[in-house]
């Protein structure tokens, strides 16, 4: 028997291959959240705009074009030729994460600037070294006495955690001596922050401040050396400031010819603290000469304008 079709038997078969693929597409169209705009092809799973192609699971807006994978968030939406990041940070959290970032970066521009060259240094100074525009310094800081004080409270919070750091030696002789080099140390090679602690106006406020951030850890320490009888008596927490004031002046006035001479001069002291001793402590620097002590008072900067102030006086008399 012969098992071929007749024209008409193929024409329904045609009719219900294209019915069915029809369906097929249909179901695929019109499933819930897949549509299909007029003159777009989706594949499968996939939304298509107006004249628009989009790849299997891909979305496509007006006239674009979504690759495979291309997926945009229940309750997102994007303009055109732009991405949004899943959990991206809003806006103005960036934005307080930027200045806090850049306020600490010209803090640590500031730092190391004045440390090298005092609070002579300009703003202008503080924003090329921190690698910023001078709008972002001033935004930031005012003015340079607003940019000094920011250093002075950061200055006078890590002495207070170096006092306090100082605290876990066994010995209290140990722990005062600890602290008195190092906190030396730091204000002998930081030229801005002697000229802050030493020389700066900072109000009341700071000044405040200061006294009752370090008054208490500095107060440990000599009162645990005195019930050791390390220490003599007398001594209070508020002389240990004005010892490092005096090493800050020796550093402030040998820094052009002996910048470490004020070793010396804590050696003596911390001999003068003690309530009595056999013998003396060997010195770490040798005195200054004659020579040395004229070269100090040459170069001291208060000289060196009197002395150009005379000779400009001198040169204009008639």
């Amino acid at each position: 028997m012969n098992s071929s079709h007749s024209p008409s038997e193929h024409g329904r078969e045609e009719s219900a291959t294209a019915g069915a693929g029809a369906t097929a597409r249909a179901r695929r169209t019109a499933q819930p959240g897949k549509t299909a705009q007029p003159g777009g092809t989706a594949g499968p799973g996939g939304t298509a705009g107006p004249g628009g192609t989009a790849g299997p699971g891909g979305t496509a807006g007006p006239g674009g074009t979504a690759g495979p994978g291309s997926t945009a968030r229940p309750g997102s939406t994007a303009r055109p030729g732009s991405t949004a990041r899943p959990g991206s940070p809003p806006p103005a959290r960036l934005l307080r994460r930027d200045a806090e970032r850049n306020r600490q970066r010209i803090l640590a521009a500031a730092a190391e600037v004045f440390t090298e060259r005092g609070l002579e240094a300009s703003l202008d100074d503080v924003a090329r070294h921190a690698g910023v525009g001078v709008g972002t310094v001033y935004r930031r800081f005012p003015d340079k006495a607003s940019l000094a004080g920011a250093l002075f409270d950061e200055r006078i919070d890590a002495l207070a955690e170096m006092a306090e750091r100082a605290q876990a030696e066994p010995d209290a002789w140990a722990a005062l001596v600890s602290f008195l080099e190092h906190s030396a140390e730091m204000l002998t090679s930081d030229r801005g922050l002697r000229q802050l602690l030493m020389f700066a106006a900072q109000g009341h406020d700071r000044v405040t401040y200061a006294r009752d951030r370090m008054r208490p850890a500095v107060d440990r320490l000599v009162k645990r050396a005195q019930a050791d009888g390390l220490v003599r008596a007398d001594l209070a927490a508020t002389d240990i400031p004005i010892i490092e004031f005096m090493l800050g002046g020796v550093a402030e006035y040998a820094r052009q010819v002996r910048p470490t001479v004020w070793r010396r001069y804590l050696a003596l002291m911390l001999d003068a603290l003690r309530p009595a001793r056999a013998s003396s402590t060997p010195l770490p620097e040798p005195e200054l000469s004659p020579n040395e002590m004229v070269e100090i008072l040459d170069s001291n900067p208060l000289s060196r304008r009197l002395a150009s102030h005379k000779t400009a006086t001198t040169t204009i008399q008639p």
